[in-house]
């Protein structure tokens, strides 16, 4: 049995290499690197030490003990600088395996077979499994064993669930092709219809249609119809969203194809949009941030439309006695007045309610007797809580 090579480090050579742990294994591609880092520093080392004793054993007029003590070293330094490099090559190996350069410890028809199954497998949405296939082509497996022993891995299993639930419907199980091929196919119906990004763009949106045996075709007429329904979608309604948010046909496409998948993207958009829509046919101008701050009041469209009914026809008069007694109304006012009354007004020191109601106030004050207008309207209806 041979005797463990001692790592003696002298201390000129101490900061200039950092040993890892004996026995020490990297977690992930961070450790590995570290661990390789180090490894080749021991190599360096051990290169330029081995140069130095050979250097020294080589010297002219050595007594015979010297002579023998200097080989020794040059004998112990060689069989370090081996160790070194098993243990740099060990390391590197481990780098490439935790970086998942699998092919880097493959070589010939293996590195072939392997780089094949990986492309493969990653078209597939599988490229976790490239550290699987790698096992299984060191174990000697053939391309098409070891496809077979894939589809038994949980992550393969989760890629094609809706296979197990076309089984438990009695309906046949896709192939891999067939499978991606009709994910192909929903994918291409969605974009060219011009649907939102981030809906339905993904193999996990599509797994209830393939498990339902939907068919492009029905999923083709599905859209159809929601386009259609987007065309007869009043245009004052399309314009306060596209204004507000840029959001077109295809989006409102997208909420009537399936409201609780387009739901996330559109219910803030649609609320406010109603009430944006209403305040366009009233030849007003909208704000998205104070039409969404209406909607979370819970305002619907039917109130918005008389909300802003009632403002229209009063909003000239405003604007004149606001400028008779040296104040301004505005289309904010006006808003704030029914929909948030306790609300800073224009002015900062009032709230819109009680701005409207002084220069109300004071208009009936110069034409005593004569019919002041509501001040109350629907403001009751909207109070913050």
């Amino acid at each position: 049995m041979s005797t463990p090579i001692e790592q003696y480090v002298p201390p000129e050579w101490q900061e200039e290499i950092d040993l890892p742990t004996p026995g020490s294994t990297p977690g992930d591609a961070a450790g590995a690197q570290k661990q390789l880092d180090a490894r080749n520093k021991q190599l360096a080392y051990e290169q330029r030490r081995l140069k130095e004793y050979e250097k020294a054993a080589a010297q002219k007029g050595l007594s015979p003990a010297s002579k023998k003590v200097r080989d020794a070293r040059v004998t112990a330094a060689k069989k370090r600088l081996e160790q070194a490099q098993k243990n740099q090559v060990a390391a590197q190996n481990a780098y490439y395996q935790a970086s998942g350069q699998y092919d880097q410890l493959l070589e010939g028809t293996n590195r072939d077979a392997f780089l094949a199954l990986q492309s493969m497998f990653s078209q597939m949405g599988l490229g976790s499994l490239a550290g699987q296939i790698f096992e299984f082509v060191k174990q000697g497996y053939g391309a098409d064993t070891i496809g077979l022993l894939l589809q038994d891995t949980k992550e393969y299993k989760e890629r094609f669930k809706a296979n197990d639930e076309r089984a438990k419907l009695g309906l046949p199980v896709l192939s891999p092709a067939e499978y991606l091929a009709a994910e192909s196919a929903y994918r291409q119906i969605l974009s060219s219809s011009g649907l939102p990004s981030g809906f339905y763009d993904n193999p996990a949106d599509f797994r209830k249609w393939i498990a339902g045996d939907v068919s492009p075709t029905e999923i083709k007429s599905r859209v159809d119809m929601a386009t259609e329904a987007v065309n007869k979608v009043d245009p004052n309604y399309r314009g306060a969203l596209f204004q507000m948010y840029g959001v077109n046909e295809g989006d409102l496409a997208a909420y009537f194809l399936d409201r609780k998948t387009a739901e996330p993207i559109l219910r803030k958009q649609a609320a406010a949009g109603a009430i944006g829509a209403a305040a366009l046919r009233r030849g007003f101008s909208i704000n998205t941030l104070n039409l969404e701050e209406y909607a979370s009041l819970g305002l619907t469209a039917q109130e918005a439309e008389a909300a802003y009914g009632q403002i229209a026809s009063g909003f000239e008069s405003m604007l004149g006695i606001a400028s008779r007694y040296g104040s301004s109304w505005t289309q904010r006012d006006a808003e704030q007045e029914l929909f948030t009354p306790g609300a800073a007004g224009s002015l900062k020191a009032e709230s819109a309610f009680e701005k409207g109601k002084r220069l109300k106030s004071q208009e009936r004050a110069m034409f005593s007797g004569g019919r002041g207008s509501s001040s109350q309207g629907l403001s009751a209806g909207y109070r913050q809580t």
